[in-house]
Formats: C-alpha cells, sequence, structure tokens
C-alpha cells in the first residue's frame, strides 16, 4: 500500500513534531537554554523534507528507529553550531568535562531516541493497520453495492494482501495431475 501526498505530509509533521522536540527537550536539559529559533526552523524544514521522501509506504520500526537516530544526530550538530547548549556530538574531552559528561550525553540521546523510536513504529504498525481494515471494508461495501445495482464486481481490485484466485483449465489439469490421493478402505480394526 502506497501512501498519497495527504498522509505523507501528516506521517511527516507527526515525525517531525517528535524528532525537533525530542532534539529541543535534551538541549534545553542539557544546557539550559535551548537553541537559536532559526536553528529549530532549519531543523524543522529539513526533518519534514527527508520525512516526506521516506513516507511513501509503511516503515519497518528498525527503519523509523534509524531514521530518527539519524535526525537527531544532523540536529544536534545544527544545534550546537547555533550557539544552543551542548556541543557537536563526539567522545572528545572538552575544557571542565570529562569523558564521561560526553559519553552521558551520547548515551542519553539514544536512549531518547531508541524509545522515542520504538514509540513511532508503533504509531506507524498502527495507522497502516487500521487502513488496511478501513480499505478492505470500503471495498467489500463497495463490491456489495454494485451487486445490488446489477454491475459485475469482478473489476474490483481484490482487497489489499490478498490475490485473486484465478483458475485456468490448463492450471486446472496441473493441480490435478499432481495430486496424490491417499485414502482407501478402512483398515481392520486391531484385536
Amino acid at each position: 500500500m502506497r501512501a498519497r501526498l495527504p498522509l505523507r505530509l501528516v506521517r511527516s509533521i507527526a515525525f517531525t513534531v517528535v524528532c525537533v522536540g525530542l532534539a529541543v527537550l535534551g538541549h534545553r536539559a542539557a544546557g539550559g537554554s535551548g537553541p537559536a529559533s532559526w536553528a529549530v526552523v532549519a531543523g524543522c524544514a529539513g526533518v519534514v523534507l527527508a520525512a516526506v521522501l521516506a513516507a511513501g509506504r509503511e516503515r519497518s520500526p528498525r527503519t523509523v528507529i534509524g531514521l530518527l537516530l539519524a535526525a537527531q544526530v544532523v540536529l544536534h550538530q545544527l544545534f550546537g553550531a547555533s550557539g544552543g547548549a551542548g556541543s557537536p556530538l563526539s567522545l572528545h574531552i572538552s575544557h571542565g568535562q570529562g569523558l564521561g559528561a560526553g559519553l552521558g550525553m551520547v548515551i542519553a540521546h539514544l536512549t531518547a531516541t531508541l524509545i522515542t523510536g520504538w514509540w513511532l513504529a508503533q504509531g506507524e504498525s498502527l495507522l497502516w493497520s487500521v487502513l488496511r481494515r478501513v480499505g478492505t471494508r470500503a471495498v467489500r461495501r463497495l463490491s456489495r453495492l454494485l451487486a445490488l445495482l446489477g454491475a459485475d464486481a469482478a473489476h474490483l481490485p481484490p482487497p489489499a494482501g490478498r490475490a485473486p484466485l484465478r483458475l485456468t483449465p490448463s492450471r486446472a489439469r496441473h493441480d490435478l495431475r499432481h495430486t496424490v490421493s491417499r485414502r482407501g478402505p478402512p483398515l481392520p480394526a486391531a484385536s
């Protein structure tokens, strides 16, 4: 099932709000001040553009978490360059900060990203499940309506995920020729 533009935009905006919100909250928690407003706007624009391009179909949890992690790294770099709290994502020892503080920031980013990515992936799975159910019901109701009106329902596409069963005469002969029947008379009862 492919997503059309309105669904892509809604999913992309939801992903962007969660992704950029997570990055801004992380920077506020790390340094008390958030990134510059131009950096937040640029980050939102970049994430929504990437998300629209990736939102063409259902994505696996691994893909959702991977995209969120990549976006978090880019946003962290952007927010660090804008003069916001935090330094670029690395494990270097900076002035007044030991290796533990840098490692702690990386672990905090990864933990928050994994939890949020799992949450987004569950929402993605639920959304597509609902869309498949609604689509299947709509096709069934439309075929019933067409049957009531006397139209041929054979022209409708099959419900998503199901291939139409077409049994041609040559296919039927092939299937029957390779069918083995092991049924015979019952065996006598063992005494």
